[in-house]
């Protein structure tokens, strides 16, 4: 059991049961690949489209695509060959789609990066704490980033979901018989890992991550969360 403290009354424990952490730029690197991606997208289609009107109409088409296809690279090189097709008119040369297909196997491929101080923190809570690792997208590439992140076995449970919104949060409190009042997320993104936590009863740490997906940008709440800047300053958060 662990305990932080409350925002809205600093001299108050509150203890947890369990802490679930995200995966994608929470733990590991992962948005910045889909922004080195773009900018090859927009250096490809150049010729062809304004990149803020070519930013535009991808997300347009991931937003659109995501009861489709989706969370993740998969869907984002499917939507990528759309928004080709799209703004080229069907001209999009055969040459170029295998260009976006190559950039999705790039991703796919990309060697799993941790971020700063994630080892150390992840392997010091295990040891004492419940940790359970809930990540949305793609089943395949996400087992396969966990298995290659070194991690999977500091957590007692890992769940893939394919959305994270507060009925999929008691889903797995639920199955793991762990009591809201009694559980913590900590995550990168307002609109996956706090709110929706938030709104379930369950307390939430929100680590922001240098780059955001617009897709998931949203109001942070105004109580019932803490901030930090970096993984590393959970530990005496949590009092351990």
């Amino acid at each position: 059991m662990t305990g932080t403290i409350d925002p809205g009354n600093p001299g108050v424990q509150q203890s947890f049961d369990a802490i679930g952490f995200d995966g994608d730029d929470t733990l590991w690197h992962n948005e910045s690949l889909f922004s080195m991606t773009q900018d090859r997208f927009r250096a490809l289609l150049a010729h062809t489209a304004d990149p803020t009107d070519l930013d535009r109409r991808l997300l347009e088409a991931e937003r659109a695509n995501l009861r489709v296809y989706g969370y993740g690279i998969k869907g984002f090189v499917l939507s990528m060959i759309e928004t080709a097709i799209d703004v080229t008119d069907g001209q999009v040369p055969a040459r170029d789609l295998r260009s976006l297909i190559d950039f999705g196997k790039a991703m796919l491929e990309h060697p799993v990066e941790l971020l700063p101080g994630v080892a150390e923190v992840v392997e010091e809570l295990a040891a004492c704490h419940r940790l359970v690792l809930i990540t949305k997208g793609d089943l395949f590439d996400q087992e396969s980033k966990i298995a290659r992140s070194g991690l999977s076995e500091r957590f007692h449970a890992v769940e893939i979901v394919s959305e994270k919104d507060p009925a999929t949060y008691r889903r797995v409190m639920e199955r793991h018989g762990i009591d809201p009042a009694r559980f913590l997320m900590v995550g990168n993104s307002v609109r996956s890992d706090i709110l929706p936590v938030l709104a379930t009863g369950a307390h939430a740490v929100h680590i922001p991550y240098a780059i955001t997906w617009a897709h998931e940008e949203a109001d942070v709440p105004d109580e019932h969360y803490r901030r930090i800047d970096s993984i590393r300053e959970l530990p005496p958060l949590l009092g351990t």
